[in-house]
């Protein structure tokens, strides 16, 4: 894969309501970034994530950006989002954090040991929180959508956090008319989600018509594959643990969301470019995080998880 190219002009002009979306998400990155000390930008190495980089680029545009990309390492990432986090991230001159919990990973913590919910708090929500800890980070911009699950939804663009990281919905502050207040109180700390009002559609029009770079597992390709509880699970590396009947499968499959290999599903595809992608994605009618593990463990939502501090 080439390596990524940092902002240029496009050569096409965006649909009227993307090229809303595109002010909006700019203007609460200049917003929050007047008045924070110690921003960053979650990264995943995602689709939404990749948007949401391009547009902290483009709203400083020729200055570099005057907040890191911080990438959470689960240690059970894919050898490609790791390789296209590395490249997106010199291309575009972003200073890169990586973070992951060395105590979690010595100790063996694993989705195949542990189970899912343990394994993402552990491995995920812990170091997170540890290292927004230890950069003191006031100001933390995400790339969440309110399309994507019932809990975002009631996600405020800017919302504020308790010390710990705790998430309180009820306490949330009103935005009127697009006013987003970012004062913080001792201890506290704000979430910012510029892509709030973005659907996944928009994401991938945004793509095609920006040309933006994003991680080969996006595109359909032979991958190596088990079928667990309904879900296509692409064997990353020799760490899996195979059940009892299981079998390894070679499929021509992509991914919608990418996340941790062992417990994010990949979608049976022939879609190999950008427009397949977005034809597929508009005739699909199901949520593109039935593909996260996560979401399914029972007596632990995802609204549970943005509580303790999960993103």
């Amino acid at each position: 894969m080439p390596p990524p190219s940092p902002p240029a002009t496009p050569a096409v002009d965006l649909p009227p309501h993307l090229a809303r979306l595109e002010a909006e998400a700019i203007h609460i990155f200049r917003e929050a970034i007047s008045g924070a000390e110690r921003p960053v930008i979650l990264f995943s190495g995602g689709k939404d994530s990749t948007v949401l980089a391009h547009l902290a680029a483009a709203a400083f545009y020729p200055s570099p950006s005057p907040a890191p990309l911080l990438h959470i390492d689960s240690t059970f990432e894919f050898k490609e989002t790791l390789t296209f986090r590395d490249q997106f991230a010199a291309a575009y001159g972003f200073k890169l954090l990586v973070r992951r919990n060395e105590e979690g990973r010595r100790a063996g913590v694993s989705p195949f040991t542990h189970g899912s919910a343990v394994y993402t708090d552990v491995m995920r929500t812990d170091p997170l929180k540890a290292a927004l800890d230890e950069l003191t980070a006031d100001i933390i911009f995400g790339g969440a959508r309110r399309d994507e699950e019932k809990s975002r939804a009631k996600e405020r663009v800017v919302s504020i956090r308790q010390p710990g990281h705790g998430w309180e919905p009820r306490t949330q502050r009103p935005e009127l008319w697009s006013l987003y207040n970012t004062r913080l109180g001792p201890g506290q700390s704000a979430r910012v989600f510029p892509l709030s009002n973005w659907t996944e559609s928009d994401i991938w029009t945004y793509v095609l018509v920006r040309g933006l770079p994003l991680a080969p597992l996006y595109f359909a390709a032979l991958r190596p594959t088990v079928m667990r509880d309904d879900m296509l699970i692409v064997v990353g590396d020799d760490r899996f643990v195979f059940n009892a009947g299981e079998e390894l499968v070679t499929r021509t499959v992509r991914f919608r969301t990418v996340g941790c290999w062992p417990v994010t599903g990949a979608v049976e595809s022939e879609a190999t470019t950008i427009s397949q992608v977005l034809i597929e994605t508009l005739a699909d009618p199901r949520s593109e995080r039935q593909g996260r593990m996560i979401d399914r463990d029972e007596g632990s939502s995802l609204e549970t998880k943005k509580r303790r501090g999960y993103f």
